[in-house]
């Protein structure tokens, strides 16, 4: 069963407990940080974005993890499998960050030279950020500017069902045009446009301590039109929702479970992958380029193990009245994340 949400209401009662679960086609649902009944060491709020095309491709988190600000940036050339990812953190004393309760507005981070700024207008993100010694030294300096798109977007509000008052509400965005560029080092490169999408991840919420989930996601053109995918699983109770969705020509097509088919037992992360669904709606095969990983030094407490593969899609997907889309070699990325936070 799936249940869209239609009304804008609050998102949490006055105990701090979701008032509804479900899926919807915007971010219609006020946040309040006030209203959550958990600490605020406890509380996440992140703003992540991957822009990029099948050449280069950038990543951008800045977020609000418990006990830490921070500002993660990763740097791909998928041609020539060169990756760099950093993260500069401080205390939510000595930092500027505040995330803001709505996916539309600004957003600066900065510390020890390290800088964001989210510059969000309507129709135009602008992504500004500069990162010290991110790969052999040098400086990456980013500035990107995102063309939103209209019309529908995924937005999902799933409980953690063994834990009142624990949630997870989160508005992604798909076929996001990228122009502007980046510098880094010798390295200039500009998107012209035409190729090069992101996706835009907001996500609030509280979490269980130890977590995972999987998600995937692409953008690209079929038939001349903007076409898109979502999907995603592995934590809460999604029984009223998943947040599985095609996007084509700005319309939501809500598909049901996806499953993630990673080889040898999840271990073999750039061998061939399959993606499958219960209702036959989204069948893909899925070529990686790169497995972006990261993960937390030997006897941490705290951290991420993160799998993130970019590569080509190919398969279907099929529409909410029955058509079905071929897809071939659409660049985006899957990925299999563990937390321990």
């Amino acid at each position: 069963m799936q249940h869209e949400i239609t009304k804008p209401h609050p998102l949490l009662d006055g105990d701090g407990n979701l008032i509804e679960a479900g899926w919807c086609r915007a971010p219609i649902l006020a946040y309040n940080r006030e209203a959550i009944r958990f600490p605020r060491e406890e509380i996440r709020e992140w703003d992540y974005y991957f822009a990029g095309n099948d050449r280069y491709g950038l990543g951008f988190s800045t977020a609000s993890v418990g006990s830490l600000h921070r500002l993660s940036v990763n740097f791909m050339d998928f041609q020539n499998n060169i990756q760099a990812n950093d993260t500069a953190f401080c205390t939510p004393e000595e930092s500027v960050l505040r995330s803001p309760p709505t996916s539309d507005g600004p957003l600066h981070f900065s510390w020890n030279g390290a800088e964001s700024r989210y510059l969000r207008n309507g129709g135009e993100t602008r992504l500004k950020v500069v990162f010290p010694n991110l790969l052999d030294g040098e400086t990456l300096d980013a500035d990107l500017r995102l063309e939103m798109p209209g019309g529908d977007t995924t937005v999902v509000v799933i409980p953690f069902g063994d834990a009142p008052g624990m949630f997870y509400y989160n508005h992604k965005v798909n076929c996001i045009r990228v122009s502007g560029g980046f510098t880094l080092g010798g390295l200039h490169y500009d998107f012209d446009g035409r190729d090069a999408y992101s996706v835009m991840d907001w996500g609030r919420g509280v979490w269980p301590r130890r977590n995972q989930w999987y998600w995937g996601s692409a953008s690209g053109r079929i038939g001349g039109r903007p076409f898109g995918f979502n999907i995603g699983y592995g934590f809460g109770d999604t029984s009223a929702a998943t947040e599985n969705m095609v996007v084509y020509d700005g319309v939501m097509h809500k598909l049901e479970e996806v499953s993630f088919l990673i080889p040898d037992g999840e271990a073999a992360f750039m061998k061939p992958w399959k993606f499958t669904s219960s209702d036959s709606r989204f069948e893909m095969d899925f070529t990686p380029v790169l497995d972006r990983h990261s993960n937390p030094p030997p006897g941490a407490r705290y951290g991420s193990d993160q799998h993130q593969v970019f590569g080509y899609f190919t398969g279907r997907a099929v529409l909410d009245d029955g058509t079905a889309l071929p897809v071939e070699r659409l660049f985006g990325f899957a990925e299999k994340v563990v937390n321990r936070w």
